[in-house]
């Protein structure tokens, strides 16, 4: 049974395939019905959304199946019930079941016991969803991503950062995190991204300077500073962050062609210059626009399960 817990679950060629499913289902949305019957899809959400509740509403839909929301709230996981009791009952209703929550570790004991494949909508250690829509979006500006630098500039210790490692090396690019003192990735997360790299050909790096970081890079991200949950941090984050905003100048310094992405909410004049994401190299709206193409190539993957 397999799973989409973290980015790299998917091996550089699997990678490479859910892309160009990716990139086919955008061609021909309605194509594709893996999920007739309808299967029954069980979408989780403990934290705030809109971008990987619509996106994925739609996309199950658009694949012949049944979104059924259930409410993070009123189901009480792991407080009302155990994970391991609400992944047996859940098990039981529906083919797959995609959850944005909190703890990893809950979203792993929800695969060990479902029965289903699980697909993390987003934790504190991960958005691998959201990085598939990013290499996405990148492949259809660049027409590659194998060699591609590209910079992520921000909270490096968030889920953003760790993503990108390890998908951003599963694609062969260049990964440089750049982040204040304090809030770069671990040193176990940099590892398990080079370890990656190491057979595709990309790279894993921490550039604490962010003009260095910057330089010469053909994509640019950043993320919101104030995590969900880290939101009575707001104040001193701001005045840590600060020289990592993607700023106007900061931007000039990579490639004249480079694209400038972040994955929304983004909060203009402070992590990202407003001249920069409603600029003409931002490719924004896409990354957003991508997610359900990007998720439905997802989910197409592990419906070879449900057969």
């Amino acid at each position: 049974m397999r799973h989409f817990l973290a980015d790299d679950d998917l091996s550089p060629a699997e990678q490479a395939q859910v892309l160009a499913l990716a990139a086919e289902l955008k061609h021909a949305p309605y194509d594709a019905k893996p999920l007739a019957g309808p299967r029954t899809v069980a979408m989780i959400f403990d934290k705030q959304t809109l971008r990987t509740q619509s996106s994925f509403a739609a996309g199950i839909a658009e694949l012949g199946g049944f979104p059924m929301l259930v409410d993070g709230a009123l189901a009480g996981i792991g407080v009302r019930e155990s994970v391991h009791d609400v992944a047996r009952v859940l098990g039981r209703q529906a083919s797959m079941i995609v959850w944005r929550t909190y703890a990893q570790g809950n979203l792993e004991e929800m695969a060990a016991h479902s029965g289903v494949p699980v697909v993390n909508a987003l934790t504190d250690d991960f958005h691998p969803c959201q990085l598939l829509a990013d290499l996405q979006t990148i492949q259809e500006h660049k027409q590659q991503l194998a060699g591609l630098t590209v910079a992520f500039v921000g909270d490096g210790a968030c889920n953003m950062g760790n993503s990108w490692l390890l998908a951003g090396a599963t694609a062969g690019m260049h990964v440089r995190i750049s982040s204040p003192e304090g809030y770069a990735p671990s040193a176990a997360m940099v590892q398990r991204a080079a370890a990656i790299a190491a057979t595709s050909g990309g790279s894993a790096a921490l550039v604490s300077d962010p003009v260095a970081a910057v330089t010469g890079a053909d994509v640019v991200v950043t993320d919101t500073w104030i995590s969900m949950g880290k939101e009575d941090e707001a104040a001193a984050r701001a005045a840590v962050f600060a020289p990592y905003s993607l700023t106007v100048e900061l931007f000039e310094h990579a490639k004249p062609d480079a694209i400038a992405m972040h994955c929304l909410p983004a909060y203009r004049g402070k992590e990202i210059d407003a001249e920069v994401i409603d600029g003409p190299q931002s490719v924004v709206w896409d990354e957003a626009e991508n997610r359900r193409h990007a998720q439905k190539a997802i989910l197409t993957f592990l419906a070879e399960d449900l057969r």
